[in-house]
């Protein structure tokens, strides 16, 4: 960047926002580094709480848990049943979600080789649930989320900034050492550079995704109108009056159908008269997480497909959110990139830190500037 101006402007850009949300990115980062491997920490509580699922060679009809769920919890007829996942895991338990009408949530774990209840329990109050809700909301509702929304888009701006003003641009091998032999201060600055620069295009995802997902109302239409994908109507089933919605084992074949080789990976029950049965499916040819990309919504009265998702066959907006998880938790280079978001998630903490030094030498150099100059006017 030749335009002095430009680089002044975009360097207290860089330094005041970073001084001004630095303290939400280091708790959104410290917790996104623990949420990096929260599917085997929690798999290992449930497993600490509720026991081991033994596989064996067939598992129970989903009508058959689901009853058993019901019945379980009869003497709380408040929650009601809205959904239930059935990884393909074979030594993971079923987990079936019931919710009241004042918003409380119960996680219920079955065995899906005897159908026999082993437990629920409440997320949100878990060790996994309650580091979710501070990344994602700082523990303070629809405002916290608002407010990790804004810090992940002034992230992103820290980010591009943080870029642009690398010293690496001039001469490559400086902007990737550290003169551990010099000044504290040039020290302090090295390591500042050098972290900021390796984590700056991993923050950049992060940042975008986060502050997506957290303004997920106004992004997704955006993405399908930048991608010029039209949005499809949200499905509904028509009420047919006298006639009650139909069970799991007649809508299960029609999914089946509707996705020849596909694994049922979860199912979202109707929860109003004009809701729809959703049956989560993925391919074998799916590379996406363990509940794939495919999707079939259903009339819960007469069965008929209303709405139809291959996830082979993404349209661009689809294909582009699809690409958020990844992207978010760092999935998408496996087991090395997992470890690598760990140590970007404390990123923030050691830029700040430094960031934060570097404006107090600034300040300091001010002083002594000001201070030369004082001495110097009552000279003469």
């Amino acid at each position: 960047m030749n335009s002095k101006p430009l680089r002044n402007t975009v360097f207290y850009l860089h330094r005041y926002i970073g001084l001004f949300v630095g303290l939400i990115l280091i708790i959104v980062g410290l917790t996104g580094s623990l949420l990096v491997f929260q599917k085997e920490l929690n798999q290992f509580q449930i497993r600490q709480e509720f026991g081991q699922v033994i596989p064996q060679e067939q598992r129970v009809p989903i009508d058959t848990v689901l009853e058993n769920i019901k019945t379980s919890f009869a003497s709380q007829p408040n929650f009601k049943l809205s959904g239930i996942n059935t990884p393909p895991d074979p030594h993971i338990p079923y987990r079936a979600f019931l919710q009241s009408p004042k918003e409380e949530r119960l996680e219920v774990f079955v065995n899906p080789y005897t159908g026999v209840v082993m437990g629920s329990r409440q997320w949100e109050k878990t060790i996994i649930g309650l580091t979710y809700k501070l990344h994602y909301q700082l523990l303070a509702g629809d405002i916290g989320q608002i407010i990790v929304g804004i810090a992940a888009l002034l992230l992103l701006i820290l980010s591009i900034t943080g870029i642009v003003l690398w010293p690496g641009w001039r001469k490559l091998i400086a902007g990737f050492k550290i003169k551990l032999q010099a000044h504290p201060k040039r020290v302090n600055f090295d390591i500042h550079k050098v972290t900021g620069v390796v984590a700056a295009v991993f923050l950049t995802m992060i940042a975008f995704t986060g502050f997506c997902w957290n303004f997920y109302d106004q992004a997704q239409p955006t993405i399908h109108a930048v991608t010029f994908t039209p949005i499809r109507p949200t499905p509904v089933s028509q009420p047919i009056a006298g006639k009650s919605a139909l069970s799991l084992t007649e809508i299960l074949p029609k999914a089946d159908a509707a996705l020849p080789g596909a694994i049922t990976t979860f199912i979202r029950l109707p929860q109003k008269p004009d809701g729809v049965f959703l049956i989560g499916k993925k391919l074998p040819q799916e590379n996406s997480d363990d509940y794939g990309e495919s999707r079939v919504y259903l009339n819960q009265y007469t069965g008929e497909i209303l709405q139809l998702t291959n996830g082979l066959k993404l349209s661009r907006a689809d294909h582009v959110l699809s690409w958020f998880t990844p992207m978010h938790y760092g999935t998408f280079g496996g087991l090395t990139t997992r470890i690598l978001y760990v140590f970007v998630g404390i990123a923030p903490l050691i830029l700040l830190f430094t960031g934060f030094v570097m404006y107090r030498y600034h300040r300091q150099d001010n002083l002594s500037r000001e201070q030369a100059l004082e001495m110097a006017k009552s000279v003469k």
